[in-house]
């Protein structure tokens, strides 16, 4: 079969870009987004929070160190389209298993290598993320393909974490001694992610994420953790349900990424669609009671709408904004002051890194350590 020799990626305001065929053949449709990280392209590929999004990469050569088996943070790759600028022509790595091209190609991902990333991400940068497609070999005029991304489903309103989410619950044991039991509803979580908690004596018990909160307080856990996940958290209410129930309870909770957004709903605050989103790792993040800041790696399109300044109350007592992105101000983390929970909007498990913010689950684990202290 002849391969293609032309793919061209075209948005929904009708701007175009041409380039080749990079990974499958044939046409896919997403939201399109940047990643503005220099490393970490197999753990952007198969992170579930890219559900139902176009790539492009902003980093100008990509598969340099091919594809191995140990990196992938799910089972699966979860971009509709991947873009990028200069593809390796080698795979060079002690242990890469095949190139990049040809994982793309075995699990159906349609992509384009174009020499226009940089203009490409100067327009999201203007216009904001929106709806694209990829088409390879002969194709429609491209108002005609323009035409069919319009029609495309919208991020905003998309339930997608029940698409991401596990079908059946499962155990990531405790390195060592078991210390704690974490209840981790899975909105599209990493590996890495129960990994980590696993490493600081956490037994935890991933959910799926329609998980009613009478099923998550049968295990009788010593705190819930919410992970990432992709999808407009205004249309995940089920989660909101569950972590309301969670908390009247009384049982600690920590938040990461939609977990934060989610967190954030359950206290009783709003969600925004952000103009172009957080991708990449390496967004500072100022923790505004010591004013450290933080390096970390992002991936949400959605925001919290919280007071920057002071406390404001909720159903749980009063709360505070605990973090801010100091690109933008945008809220990067929750704290309640009179309850056990808070959250981030990143991502501390650090694949591909950074590690600044891994001590964010040794916080957890110091908060579910007091929950013997406070039920007694």
């Amino acid at each position: 079969m002849t391969r293609a020799t032309t793919a061209v990626l075209v948005l929904e305001d009708g701007r175009a870009f041409h380039g080749t065929p990079y990974g499958a053949e044939g046409e896919t449709f997403g939201e399109m987004v940047f990643n503005t990280g220099m490393t970490g392209y197999q753990e952007t590929l198969t992170d579930p929070s890219y559900h139902r999004q176009i790539v492009a990469m902003t980093a100008p050569h990509i598969g340099n160190t091919g594809v191995n088996d140990e990196d992938p943070e799910s089972s699966r790759i979860w971009v509709a389209g991947y873009v990028v600028r200069e593809p390796a022509r080698v795979a060079s790595n002690w242990r890469s298993r095949r190139s990049l091209d040809e994982e793309l190609r075995a699990q159906g991902v349609v992509g384009i290598a174009m020499p226009g990333t940089r203009a490409l991400t100067r327009h999201l940068r203007e216009r904001g993320a929106m709806r694209a497609g990829v088409f390879t070999g002969p194709h429609a005029s491209v108002e005609e393909l323009a035409e069919r991304v319009r029609r495309s489903p919208s991020m905003v309103g998309a339930d997608l974490a029940t698409q991401v989410s596990t079908a059946e619950p499962y155990v990531v044991a405790a390195h060592g001694e078991k210390r704690f039991t974490v209840a981790a509803i899975d909105l599209g979580i990493k590996a890495m992610t129960p990994y980590r908690m696993a490493e600081r004596g956490c037994e935890v018990h991933v959910l799926p994420a329609t998980t009613t909160a009478a099923e998550v307080l049968a295990l009788n856990p010593d705190g819930v953790f919410l992970s990432n996940g992709p999808g407009d958290p205004a249309a995940a209410d089920y989660a909101v349900e569950t972590l309301t129930g969670v908390m009247d309870s009384g049982t600690p909770v920590f938040g990461i990424c939609f977990g934060n957004q989610i967190l954030g709903r359950a206290l009783g605050l709003g969600t925004y669609k952000l103009r172009y989103g957080h991708r990449g790792v390496n967004q500072p993040v100022q923790d505004r009671r010591t004013g450290k800041v933080d390096i970390s790696a992002h991936n949400h399109g959605f925001a919290v709408q919280a007071p920057l300044e002071g406390s404001f109350d909720t159903p749980y007592g009063r709360a505070e904004v605990s973090h801010v992105n100091l690109n933008d101000d945008c809220v990067e983390g929750l704290r309640l002051l009179d309850y056990p929970a808070f959250s981030v909007q990143y991502h501390p498990e650090a694949a591909a890194g950074p590690h600044d913010a891994a001590g964010l689950f040794d916080e957890f684990r110091a908060l579910m350590a007091t929950k013997g202290d406070r039920r007694g």
